[in-house]
């Protein structure tokens, strides 16, 4: 899965100085890249997970998990930064580097014994993966796996989230 890797555009010191930012949008501008991504997400959850939901999260996520509901016969799910969602929300705060920030869903996204797949780009340091998982948590719904297009394996996204099912297709 690695061929992914040359439809991704690394973009220096932003968005600040030191940063190097790893950006999707080329690779979402190329039909094949996309048509690659979409089908090997399928491929990978299409076997034993069988979500009903499958969650994206703001702002990337959503790019990908509505074409992968679709091919796997499940619902899409938004996960969203507060006051997005206009029905009743349930929410669930996490850190970050300096300070903390709070993701929101929909109350009745999730009911109780659906399984429940979490999509976004990348997984750094894994807080906004886990508030999510978090949340379809205590919704009464059962996570069987996270999808993200690039892992940065540098950071420790991935312990943060030991005892779930991790897939990534691109690793930095």
């Amino acid at each position: 899965m690695e061929d992914l890797k040359s439809y991704i555009r690394e973009v220096p010191d932003f968005p600040k100085p030191g940063i190097n930012f790893f950006d999707i949008t080329t690779l979402l501008k190329d039909p094949l890249a996309l048509r690659m991504t979409v089908d090997r997400f399928t491929w990978l959850f299409s076997n034993g997970h069988r979500p009903h939901k499958v969650v994206g999260i703001e702002s990337r996520g959503f790019m990908f998990a509505p074409s992968l509901a679709y091919n796997l016969n499940a619902g899409f799910v938004p996960v969203r930064k507060p006051g997005k969602l206009p029905a009743k929300t349930v929410s669930q705060s996490y850190e970050l580097e300096y300070g903390t920030d709070r993701l929101e869903m929909h109350a009745d996204a999730v009911a109780p014994g659906e399984k429940v797949l979490i999509v976004d780009d990348v997984v750094a340091t894994g807080g906004t993966a886990l508030a999510t998982a978090q949340m379809v948590e205590a919704a009464g719904g059962t996570v069987v796996g996270f999808g993200f297009i690039i892992e940065l394996t540098f950071l420790p996204g991935r312990q943060k989230l030991s005892g779930y099912d991790v897939e990534s297709l691109i690793r930095y």
